[in-house]
C-alpha cells in the first residue's frame, strides 16, 4: 500500500502543511471565498491524495461562508481567509479588525438570521478565537474524511 501522496502525479506530504490565503474587501467576495475553499480542497484531494469527504467540501464552503460574512458584516476593512491541511482536518481561519469577541445568542426560536456562528460549533471538530493586537483570529477546524479513524 502507498502512502498518501505517493501515487502517480501526486506530490508527497512530508512534514509540510498545506494552506492558502486571501484577503477580501467586499460582501460580493464572500462567493469568491467559497470557491477559493472548494478549489483548495480539490487540490488536496487531487494533487496531495487525501480523502476530502463530499461532507467536508460542503462544510468548508458552509463555515467560510459564514465566517467570511460575519467579518465582512461587523468589521471595517479587509478580512484574511487562510484555509490550512493538518493532521486530516482542514483549519478555517478568518482575521478579522473588529476587537469585539463573538458570542452565541440565546436560544430564540423566533430569532430570524444571526444563527452562523451557531452553524459553524455545530459543524466543526474544533472552534477557537484569539484577539490579536488588532483584531481577532477565529479557527474552525472540520475532519477532512468521513471517517477519520
Amino acid at each position: 500500500m502507498e502512502p498518501a501522496g505517493q501515487g502517480e502525479g501526486q506530490e508527497p506530504l512530508v512534514d509540510r502543511r498545506i494552506s492558502v490565503s486571501a484577503a477580501f474587501e467586499g460582501s460580493e467576495e464572500i462567493a469568491l471565498a467559497r470557491d477559493l475553499a472548494r478549489c483548495f480542497l480539490t487540490e488536496v484531494q487531487a494533487r496531495h491524495g487525501l480523502p476530502v469527504s463530499q461532507r467536508a467540501m460542503g462544510m468548508v464552503q458552509l463555515v467560510v461562508s459564514e465566517m467570511v460574512t460575519n467579518a465582512r458584516k461587523y468589521a471595517p476593512g479587509p478580512c484574511l481567509l487562510t484555509l490550512e491541511v493538518n493532521e486530516g482536518t482542514v483549519e478555517v481561519t478568518v482575521w478579522d479588525s473588529d476587537t469585539t469577541l463573538p458570542a452565541v445568542g440565546a436560544m430564540d426560536p423566533s430569532r430570524v438570521g444571526q444563527h452562523g456562528l451557531e452553524i459553524v460549533m455545530a459543524v466543526c471538530k474544533s472552534f477557537c478565537v484569539h484577539r490579536e493586537p488588532v483584531g481577532k483570529r477565529i479557527t474552525a477546524a472540520i475532519e477532512l474524511a468521513d471517517d477519520p479513524g
